[in-house]
Formats: structure tokens, C-alpha cells, sequence
């Protein structure tokens, strides 16, 4: 999931190498933070977060497989 949240984020965005992604998981759920340049904010959460609910749900389908739920965080 961590890789897949990565090659959509740096499509995305001005500065690729500034993209990264940390995965923490317990008994229940995965959770990925994704962290961007500053000034590539607004491209990854798009126009009233269309673009972060439609990578959150490209994740939870390639997610469905497993019975752990999968929550992507998108930090400054």
C-alpha cells in the first residue's frame, strides 16, 4: 500500500523528491502519512478534496483483499 500511495502522490506533484510516506500498523487498521512540499498541498487534496477521497478509495480497493482497513493521513 505504501508504494502505490507513493507513485500516485509523486504523479502528482512539482517536487517528487520531497514526497514520503511512513506506514504504521496495529491489530485493526494500516495507517499512511503522506507528506508533500508545502507548495504541492493543494495538489494532492484537489478542488474540496476530490483528488485525496479518490486516492484514498484506489487504496482501500487495492485493500479489499486483506481484512485490515487502510487509512491515509495527509500531513503537513
Amino acid at each position: 500500500m505504501k508504494e502505490l500511495v507513493e507513485v500516485i502522490a509523486k504523479a502528482l506533484v512539482d517536487f517528487p523528491e520531497e514526497v514520503a510516506v511512513t506506514e504504521t500498523e496495529n491489530d485493526k487498521a494500516i495507517v499512511l502519512e503522506l507528506r508533500v512540499a508545502q507548495a504541492d498541498m493543494g495538489k494532492v487534496i484537489g478542488k474540496q478534496g476530490r483528488i485525496a477521497k479518490a486516492i484514498r478509495a484506489v487504496v482501500k480497493a487495492a485493500a479489499a483483499k486483506s481484512d485490515k482497513k487502510v487509512i491515509v493521513d495527509i500531513v503537513q
